[in-house]
């Protein structure tokens, strides 16, 4: 079976799900949004989660997930919030710098050394980062720095990416724990249950009980972004079982472009062209760091 048509579909999956999401859903709060982005999953991935052998766990394990589900919950409502506050084509592909977040943290806890591929991958995620804030509006050599910080999107999505960097590794050791498609489906069914749980204690907290599950009820788009979460899911295990994970997380990263597109065809979006060539460039030092950094 050839891995590569089974990993863009991951990542075609991937970029689906948040266009659906920030199409149809936009109007609702970030925790709404991620409580029909957890939940919708559920139908799709519990009989698979029930059909499958599964492995012994150990008390690990649950530790290691312990630890995975507050970062995810956490990492799961900024992404919202990004998508619905900023345009898709800018915020989506600052999740480029969580492999560039793995190895700076590998430098600089762990003392390990960043080899020159390594370097030539985060130079050219950093140079894409650059583009994609070009702006006539920016005057000076460092105004596309500053404009990160300016914009909500993608600020949210680069703490996104810096908690993805450590769930990632969590994540691997959960795996290795337990299995590829258990872990998988019982994961993300977990998060679908943990997600409408913190909604509805934001709700007590806010006096507002009931109003964050208004985005439960199924329609169409729901079942869209169940659909696309499930295929996203299923297709990344059976695409990293037939592959080195290097390259299949790679040609996964293309949902980034993917993402541009939406944003053009969509969403209507402006400075298409300057956000493409950054989403490339950053794309392509992803691929340098997951293969040869």
């Amino acid at each position: 079976m050839n891995w590569f048509p089974v990993a863009l579909t991951t990542a075609l999956a991937t970029a689906s799900g948040d266009a659906l999401l920030k199409a149809r859903f936009s109007s609702m709060s970030p925790i709404q949004m991620a409580v029909v982005r957890a939940v919708s999953p559920i139908p799709f991935l519990l009989p698979v989660l029930v059909c499958i052998p599964w492995p012994e766990i150990s008390k690990e394990f649950w530790t290691t997930v312990t630890m995975l589900v507050p970062l995810e919950l956490a990492a799961l409502t900024l992404y919202m919030k990004a998508l619905k506050t900023s345009p898709i084509s800018l915020s989506i592909p600052f999740l480029a710098f969580t492999p560039v977040f793995i190895v700076l943290t590998g430098w600089f806890i762990l003392d390990e050394q960043v080899t020159t591929a390594g370097l030539a991958g985060i130079l050219l995620t950093v140079a894409g980062a650059y583009i994609l804030n070009l702006n006539k509006s920016v005057s000076g050599i460092f105004g596309p720095f500053v404009m990160i910080f300016k914009e909500t999107g993608p600020l949210l999505m680069l703490m996104v990416a810096l908690i993805y960097s450590i769930t990632s590794v969590l994540g691997k050791k959960a795996v290795l724990q337990s299995g590829p498609f258990f872990f998988a489906c019982f994961y993300f069914v977990l998060i679908g249950v943990a997600t409408p749980l913190m909604a509805l204690a934001a709700s007590l907290f806010s006096t507002r009980v009931g109003h964050a599950m208004k985005g439960l009820r199924p329609n169409l788009g729901w079942w869209g972004v169940g659909l696309c979460q499930a295929v996203m899911v299923l297709t990344h295990m059976w695409a990293i079982s037939l592959t080195q994970a290097a390259y299949m997380i790679a040609v996964k990263r293309t949902s980034l472009l993917f993402s541009v597109f939406y944003g053009k065809f969509i969403f209507r979006e402006e400075r298409i062209p300057e956000r493409f060539a950054g989403t490339a460039l950053m794309v392509a030092g992803v691929a340098i760091i997951l293969i040869k950094g």
